[in-house]
């Protein structure tokens, strides 16, 4: 089922966010070439196509069942790197409810130009500042206005809940079960949490791994840093983030994260951003030690490599797209 008690295969949906959740598993065939076997789970399939959908259809769902926000008249203030934000405009719009989104100004233009299509407010702030600056920014806001809700998805109970409610027994079904490691990269830790919660509690022994940019490698131990991996390491470890769930933690470079991304198209056809290919690195990385053969290693590809097209992960393929010659009429 979806987030919701409705079944789209037959049924027609009450409204888009009906849709959220249920999305489908593929083995990684072509580009895994170890003894262990690899699950991605899709969540680019959403209907604004990232895992943040369940985070944003949590937030406002239950937080109206629970009376703290009201449609028409609460604004919901959020700080994200932009897919968040993106889930949060969509549903609101569809509620009834005023987004403003703050924002880093490294992260892509296409995130911005879906905010606005749904009409959310976005708001940037300083590259050099991070996600800090965003919340701080969003802090402001809300002391200003008392109709201004923030989201909080980096605290927020409902973000690691959705997870531990929907993505894990989605996971454990699709797989029957056979989960020995789970690999997902951290931004908020909702993912990561919620699932790791749901497996140990139907008596999964699977080990947990986490993964950061090396550039920012503040679950370790260290120093917060510039990073090109959007969408995971925020430079600091979020409140719901629970690190005693997490067996290992896996550093993956910008490089080797970008590397992996563009190469997962034309090896398996899968279309991801800069998490999606960081994740899948890192998945191989657990998956060529000797003691994993045979085991199954799932992992997340949260969102979808469209709105990343104007970065660095595809610039080489925009240049050359631009750069195609058209035919003269005597070549036809």
């Amino acid at each position: 089922m979806s987030v919701q008690e409705f079944d789209p295969r037959n049924n027609v949906a009450p409204s888009m966010d009906a849709l959220i959740g249920e999305t489908p598993a593929v083995y990684l065939k072509r580009m895994n070439d170890t003894a262990a076997t690899i699950v991605l789970k899709l969540e680019c399939e959403n209907p604004m196509a990232s895992v943040k959908d369940r985070l944003a259809y949590a937030i406002y769902d239950k937080a109206e069942k629970e009376g703290k926000i009201i449609p028409g008249k609460s604004v919901i203030v959020e700080a994200t790197s932009g897919n968040t934000g993106i889930a949060l405009a969509h549903i609101g719009t569809i509620r009834g409810y005023k987004v403003i989104i703050v924002m880093p100004e490294s992260m892509s233009i296409e995130r911005r130009c879906l905010m606005r299509i749904f009409g959310a407010e976005v708001i940037l702030t300083p590259a050099a500042l991070g996600m800090k600056g965003a919340l701080e920014a969003v802090n402001r806001i809300v002391s200003n206005n008392p109709d201004a809700v923030s989201a909080n998805q980096f605290a927020t109970k409902y973000n690691a809940q959705i997870h531990e409610e929907t993505t894990g027994p989605e996971i454990w079904r699709q797989t029957k079960g056979h989960v020995d490691c789970f690999v997902a990269g951290v931004g908020t830790g909702g993912t990561i949490t919620g699932v790791a919660r749901y497996l140990k509690s139907v008596g999964c022994g699977a080990t947990i791994f986490a993964v950061e940019p090396a550039e920012s490698p503040v679950l370790s131990g260290g120093k917060p840093g510039p990073h090109r991996i959007q969408g995971i390491g925020a430079g600091f470890v979020p409140e719901v983030f629970e690190a005693a769930l997490v067996d290992e933690v896996i550093q993956v470079s910008g490089d080797e994260a970008i590397d992996t991304a563009q190469k997962l198209p034309r090896t398996d056809g899968i279309f991801c951003g800069f998490s999606g290919g960081a994740n899948v690195y890192a998945a191989l990385q657990i998956a060529k030690r000797p003691e994993m053969a045979g085991k199954t290693i799932v992992t997340v590809i949260p969102s979808y490599g469209e709105r990343y097209l104007s970065t660095a992960l595809y610039s080489s393929i925009k240049d050359e797209v631009f750069a195609l010659k058209v035919l003269s009429a005597a070549d036809i």
